[in-house]
């Protein structure tokens, strides 16, 4: 793929695709665990929705054309999911405004007594528990 990427460059603006940087790749690599490859290497690309588009003009693999489609899909069902899931976002923010400051005071208020029973608890005089000498 990447050689036929790399062949088509000008079907690739930077809004569609671009190569990953070094740290990028390495962050990747940790997370996924994947193993060190021999070889020379370039560094991977990343698509973006029109980019995953164009590759369908380049790559002509069954297997390509496949994953194509269901990267294509993925798309749209993301796209689908944040528009279904947009009133809700609005409502989570304006919930969040609306109750911000009574969080605030109920955290403030649960802090001044666990801070206040830590206190009782740590002067009372009760015998210790467990071994003696």
């Amino acid at each position: 793929m990447k050689e036929a990427v790399r062949r088509n460059i000008r079907r690739f603006p930077e809004d569609f695709m671009f190569e990953l940087t070094s740290n990028e790749w390495e962050n990747l690599r940790t997370q996924f665990a994947s193993s060190s490859w021999g070889g020379k290497r370039y560094l991977p690309f990343a698509f973006t929705e029109q980019g995953i588009a164009m590759l369908s003009s380049v790559l002509h693999s069954d297997v390509a054309i496949e994953i194509n489609i269901s990267i294509m899909r993925a798309f749209v069902h993301m796209r689908q999911w944040a528009l279904s899931h947009e009133e809700l976002a609005i409502q989570l923010r304006n919930l969040e405004k609306r109750y911000d400051r009574k969080f605030v005071d109920i955290e403030q208020v649960l802090t001044y007594l666990m801070q206040k029973d830590q206190k009782k608890v740590s002067q009372s005089n009760r015998s210790k528990i467990g071994f003696k000498e």
